[in-house]
This record gives C-alpha cells, sequence and structure tokens, in this order.
C-alpha cells in the first residue's frame, strides 16, 4: 500500500503518517487535502524530501464542505486557508455556522465553546495537536478555551466512532487545533511562514498573527504569535455593553528529525481578558483574566522490521488560572472568583504492520492513554478542589475486505477516579432553617467501556458511504458529581449530584460523501439513544451566594446535575455544484440543513438545543480571485425546556471578496498575499443563539465589515 502525505506549498522534509481510512491514524492526516494552500504527494517511504510544488490552479472548494470520505465518520475540516479568511477569535467562532456545529456564544467573540449535535461541555473534548487544552471551559460556559485559531493550521471537528480514540469525554465529539508547534518537517527552502492582520468594524476589532517555521541538517524549529483586541461590539440599535475583549500569546518549539523519525518539544503562553455582557454580570462589570503555560511534546518512530509500522506519543502538561472580577456584594469592585487548573495527559500508539489474512488485509492500532486534572477554586466559587485521574487502553482494527469495502471495529477501556468534597443537599433544594447541607470527603470509581463497528463501502461515480454502529459509556465529571455554590459570572447556583452514574449512549449513523468533480456532498444522519443523560436541571428557585438565600435570593439561578434517559436524532447535509467554468475555476451554488431534535423519556425536551438551520448561495473561484454571497436562516427554536423561552429565527446574510496573488519572495518577501473583505449579518438582524445561557440577555454581534490580509513566504 502506497502511503499518502499532506504537507503545505513550500515544504520541504516530511514527517507524517500515512493517510488511512483507519480511526488509528491522526484526524489530521485522514483528510484529503484541497485547499490552495495544500496539495497531497504519494511517496515510497514515510519521510522524505520534496521540492517545492504550487498550489494547483484551480481549487475545488469554497473552505466549508467537510472534504474527507476516506473516513467512517463525518468529520469537519476548516483549513488554514478560510481561518486566515474568517479570523475567528474563538474556536466558537470558527465552527458556529458549520452542519451540526453551533456554540455556546456567552460572551461572543472570547468565551463561545463548540456545541456539537446539542452537545457540549463534558461530552465535547476539545484539543490542541492531539493533547487536551487544559483549560476549565468545560467547567462553565463564562469560561473561555485557551486556544487562538489564528495560529491553526486546520480545525478538525471528529464524530462518531473515532472519538473513542480520545476518551469518554468525548461522547459528543472531539474540536482539534492543530499547528505545527512541535515541528513535523524542514521547510525546503530553510524557511516559510504567515503573516495576517484584520479589522472589523462590529467591535473596532484588530487583530494580528504570525507562524515561522524554519529549520535544516535534521533540526527544525517553529514559533508564533497573536494579539486581538476589539472594544465592545455594536448590535442593531445600541452597543452590547461590556463585551470587549483582549488576547495574546504565542508559542516556540523544536524538533530533531531523522530518516526513521522525530522527537519535539514546545513551550507556548496564553492570556487574555474580556468582559462578560448582558444580565448581572454586565451591572457588576464582571470580566475574566485567564491565563495558561503549556508543555507538549511529541514523536514519531518507524521500525525498519518487527510487528509494529509506527509508534508514536503525545504528551503535554499545562498550568491555567483565571480571575474572575466584579463588583462584589459589597459594593466594592475585586476579584470575585478564581479558578485553577494542573493537568498532564500522555498517549502512546503503536501501529502494527498490515496483516494478510483470508479475508483481507488487515490494519490497526493499540494505544493507551493517561491523564491528571487538579481543579482549585477559592472566593465565590462552586467547585471544591477535585482531583481526577483516568487510565485507558483502546483498539482499533480496520479490514480491507477487497478495493472499496472496508469493515472497522474498535474497543476502549478506561478506569476513572474522581477524588473531592461532596455535599448533601435536601431533596428539593431548597434550605432548612439552622441546617447547612452536610459535607463529607467522596472518591468516585468508574470503568466506562465503548465499541463500535462500521463498514464503509465505495459507490459509483465517486460516493462513498458508510454505516456506523457504537456503544459508549461516560464517567461523570468532578463538576458533575461535586458542584455546591454560586458562579458569579454565569448567575447559577450549581448543585452537583455525588451519587450519579455513568452514562451511556447508543448510536446508529449513516452518511454518504462525495468529495471529487464538479458535485461534493456531505450528507449524514444519525439516531443516539441515552441512558442516563447528565444535564443541568433548573429548579425554579433563585438563590444568592449561600445555600440559606436559595428561594429567597435573586442573583442566581439555581441548578441541579441530574440524569434521565433521552433520545437524540438529526441530520447534516451540505452540497456544492460548479455550474460554470470560469477561467481557471468555477461559479457555482452551494446549500446546506441540519438539525437536532432531543427529548427525554417524560416527553419534555432537552434545554438548550440547536434551531434547524437552512442556508445557501452562490460563489466564484477563479484566477486568484474568491467571491461568495451566502444566506443562513435558522428558524424559530419552540421546542424549549421547562423554564426555558422560545428564540425567534433569524436570517445571517454574508458576502466575501478577496484576491490572492502569487509574487515574487526575492522581490517582495512573500510568495502569496490575500486581500479581502468579507461582511456578516449583513441585514443587521436582531440574532440570539437558542444554545447560550445568554440568549434572553444578549445579542450577537450586528453588521460587521471586516477587512484582511494575509501574506505567506
Amino acid at each position: 500500500m502506497t502511503p499518502t502525505f499532506r504537507h503545505a506549498v513550500l515544504a520541504g522534509t516530511i514527517l507524517s503518517a500515512p493517510l488511512s481510512a483507519g480511526l488509528f491514524a491522526a484526524p489530521a492526516q485522514a483528510q484529503k487535502a484541497v485547499a490552495l494552500d495544500e496539495i497531497s504527494v504519494t511517496s515510497p517511504s514515510p519521510i522524505q524530501a520534496t521540492k517545492p510544488v504550487a498550489a494547483p490552479a484551480a481549487p475545488l472548494q469554497t473552505g466549508i464542505l467537510p472534504v474527507a470520505t476516506n473516513t467512517f465518520s463525518p468529520v469537519t475540516v476548516v483549513t488554514q486557508d478560510q481561518i486566515a479568511r474568517d479570523q475567528p477569535r474563538t474556536l466558537g467562532d470558527a465552527l458556529f455556522d458549520r452542519p451540526g456545529i453551533s456554540s455556546t456564544t456567552y460572551a461572543p467573540g472570547a468565551a463561545s465553546r463548540p456545541i456539537i449535535r446539542g452537545l457540549d461541555n463534558a461530552r465535547v473534548r476539545i484539543q490542541e495537536n492531539g493533547i487536551v487544552n487544559g483549560g476549565v471551559s468545560d467547567l462553565g460556559e463564562d469560561h473561555a478555551v485557551p486556544v487562538n485559531p489564528l495560529v491553526a493550521d486546520r480545525i478538525e471537528v471528529i464524530r462518531g466512532p473515532a472519538t473513542l480514540r480520545y476518551g469518554s469525554g468525548a461522547i459528543g465529539g472531539v474540536v482539534s487545533a492543530d499547528n505545527n508547534r512541535v515541528p513535523t518537517f524542514i521547510p525546503a527552502n530553510g524557511v516559510q511562514g504567515q503573516v495576517t492582520t484584520g479589522f472589523s468594524s462590529v467591535d473596532n476589532g484588530r487583530l494580528g498573527a504570525a507562524t515561522v517555521d524554519a529549520g535544516g541538517d535534521g533540526i527544525a524549529v517553529h514559533a508564533d504569535g497573536f494579539r486581538t483586541a476589539n472594544d465592545s461590539y455594536a448590535i442593531p440599535g445600541g452597543i452590547q455593553r461590556n463585551s470587549y475583549n483582549e488576547s495574546q500569546g504565542g508559542a516556540v518549539g523544536i524538533s530533531a528529525i531523522g530518516d526513521r523519525g522525530f522527537v519535539g518539544i514546545s513551550f507556548s503562553h496564553y492570556d487574555a481578558i474580556y468582559a462578560i455582557p448582558g444580565g448581572t454580570a454586565e451591572q457588576d462589570r464582571t470580566r475574566l483574566t485567564p491565563n495558561q503555560d503549556r508543555v507538549l511534546s511529541r514523536g514519531e518512530y518507524r521500525p525498519l522490521d518487527g510487528p509494529f509500522e509506527v509508534i508514536r506519543y503525545w504528551a503535554g502538561y499545562s498550568v491555567y488560572r483565571h480571575n474572575e472580577v466584579g463588583i462584589g456584594e459589597d459594593g466594592i469592585e475585586g476579584v470575585q472568583a478564581i479558578f485553577k487548573n494542573r493537568e498532564a495527559e500522555g498517549r502512546l500508539e503503536l501501529q502494527h504492520v498490515p496483516v494478510e489474512t483470508p479475508f483481507g488485509v488487515l490494519t490497526g492500532a493499540l494505544g493507551f492513554q493517561s491523564d491528571r486534572r487538579v481543579i482549585n477554586t477559592q472566593l465565590e466559587s462552586f467547585l471544591p478542589k477535585t482531583e481526577s485521574r483516568a487510565n485507558a487502553v483502546y483498539l482499533f482494527e480496520e479490514l480491507e475486505l477487497r478495493p472499496g469495502t472496508r469493515l472497522q471495529a474498535a474497543g476502549r477501556y478506561e478506569v476513572d477516579r474522581l477524588s473531592s468534597t461532596a455535599a448533601q443537599f435536601p431533596t428539593d433544594f431548597t434550605p432548612v432553617d439552622g441546617l447547612d447541607p452536610l459535607q463529607y470527603a467522596r472518591t468516585r470509581r468508574f470503568a466506562p467501556k465503548s465499541a463500535s463497528i462500521g463498514a464503509l463501502q465505495d459507490l459509483p461515480f465517486g460516493f462513498v458511504a458508510s454505516l456506523n454502529g457504537s456503544y459508549v459509556e461516560r464517567g461523570p465529571t468532578g463538576y458533575e458529581l461535586f458542584s455546591q455554590g454560586p458562579h458569579d459570572a454565569t448567575a447559577t447556583f450549581e448543585i452537583g449530584n455525588p451519587d450519579l452514574k455513568k452514562e451511556r449512549a447508543r448510536t446508529v449513523e449513516a452518511s454518504i460523501r462525495r468529495a471529487e468533480g464538479p458535485l461534493r456532498l456531505d450528507a449524514t444522519g444519525y439516531y443516539t439513544r441515552y441512558t442516563g443523560f447528565i444535564y443541568r436541571n433548573f429548579t425554579g428557585l433563585a438563590c444568592d451566594d449561600d445555600f440559606a438565600s436559595c428561594g429567597s435570593g435573586t442573583e442566581n439561578r439555581q441548578v441541579v446535575y441530574q440524569q434521565q434517559n433521552a433520545t437524540f436524532y438529526g441530520a447534516e447535509i451540505i452540497g456544492q455544484y460548479d455550474v460554470l467554468p470560469v477561467g481557471n475555476g468555477f461559479a457555482g451554488i452551494e446549500a446546506q440543513f441540519d438539525f437536532v431534535r432531543a427529548q427525554f423519556d417524560n416527553g419534555t425536551n432537552v434545554p438548550r438545543i440547536p434551531p434547524y438551520r437552512l442556508g445557501g448561495g452562490v460563489y466564484l473561484r477563479a484566477d486568484g480571485w474568491f467571491a461568495r454571497v451566502n444566506l443562513l436562516h435558522a428558524f424559530d427554536h419552540q421546542a424549549t425546556a421547562l423554564f426555558e423561552t422560545p428564540t425567534p429565527g433569524y436570517d445571517d446574510l454574508r458576502a466575501e471578496l478577496s484576491y490572492t496573488k502569487l509574487v515574487d519572495p526575492t522581490v517582495y518577501g512573500a510568495s502569496a498575499i490575500t486581500l479581502g473583505v468579507q461582511g456578516r449579518n449583513l441585514l443587521d438582524a436582531d440574532i440570539r443563539n437558542s444554545t447560550s445561557f445568554k440568549k434572553d440577555e444578549i445579542l450577537l454581534p450586528g453588521r460587521n465589515v471586516r477587512l484582511f490580509l494575509t501574506a505567506r513566504f
């Protein structure tokens, strides 16, 4: 089997895993490269030096369509080209309008975590270069993800059975930001990089980011940096007060690259300040100040012989802290809460050599994963110090029965241990005079087991069909078990349940895809049955800063973690068709549709579910020009949970025009320059996000025009 590799224009020595339909391959390597700045090459060996290759003259995609047809599960890809044009400041911003994906938009442009098929927080894993991001964004929607998309080479969202590779915390999906902070190649000319900058009108937003890769003689180095800043953003008829934010950070990395593998390490830093708009948080001028230091190492070795074809590892350690600053009960401004998180994770994968069987070629990998997390909070915080440990083993095997027909099976066994201080609240969650909730030390242990099986079949005319079934278990998280107090920024009083049981999900998923030719299509339907679905239930009571005030307080909504059986089903469809050839490219049309329906067994609705969405438009991409006009319509969301209000629909009209010119680097210092303008919410519509806790308090940004400039060298 000839391995296939992905590399950037002007990339030289390449070190990468073979492209594979198997789940054991890294997600970034399981895609067909179709963006302007990426191509696919074939090589007889895993590591080789290549000459610079020009970008294809006629790009095939507009940058919004998932491009992987050889995977068993749907994978949404945001390319570096698309990131440079959209200039998102959060992962939620980068993915908000992709089919099947929404975001929390708690603090737009600052704290906006992706939501996948109506699932978020504990069920969506966010990682960078294969290692968990190490923040506390899963503890509350007001917490930022300490990952900046501006320095990412690509962002991927993996759903379905492929998530078994990463843990029970990925039951809903994995959001992976991939970059070259640990270098994996040496540029052909010794150095390459990218610089991007932009300005947005809706918030006076300014940003800049740069990445540089260099090397020679078996040593590769990387450096990147970014800075963003914006004022409070405009909404129809006014300003969304207390919505400003700033962020900055960067990384350095070094790797040793040899004939059979590489090993590298990087250090990165992130810090920001952002305000929380709407409600009490706006009145108290609440703002958060996250910062993180992170060390990441990864490597790969390809033995000359033996049972293993590739041995890979990933390891990371991060230290995170943020203060929640605002006006307290005493009327004095200061630090109201402190969140700290120390997290370490390591993963080792052993990919065995292909095995010839009577039924076909068997490929696969055995993996081991271990992580430890310590969360420590102070002042008006809802979670006592909590330590979590997890160890797991997983196995993926794929059998190619004949060309075009593949079967796959995967399994994972995990052991979780969580220790903290539990609290015993009254069953009706109302205080009893003279009695405080009993607190006691508690340790919970879980052993989640998961398995999946799938089939993939090539069809005529370039279509590929897949069918998957999976059974996944998830142990409760520390905050679902042990929460017991006020969360100032979200205006909630959170109560965990130390007796929660494992959550179980049974899923059937079917897809059909086509990624080549004038018609490109990705359509997926799924059905998931949850046993013991864990959710935050709003009891209808309000509290102040202690449990004794619940029922008579006014500041915080009381939410309780509970379990109930639930059913989720939905579909995601996106397609593009090149209608007319124009120059060396095409003019075409595009369309998308997605929905998710989620109900408990008692007939009530799961809270904060995305609306049905339908969109479409036209595009032109030729001779260096890219133009697009697209309208995304979100329908009214009426399937509300108890105490949840309906959300009106909206129309988001978007347009873009950009031009990319290849230039002589000896003259201009760059090999390609892109200049463009992009408009969002051009109708200046009132946009409320039904998945947000803040939907009744804030609007998303109004009409916005963004100018952007990117230079590659």
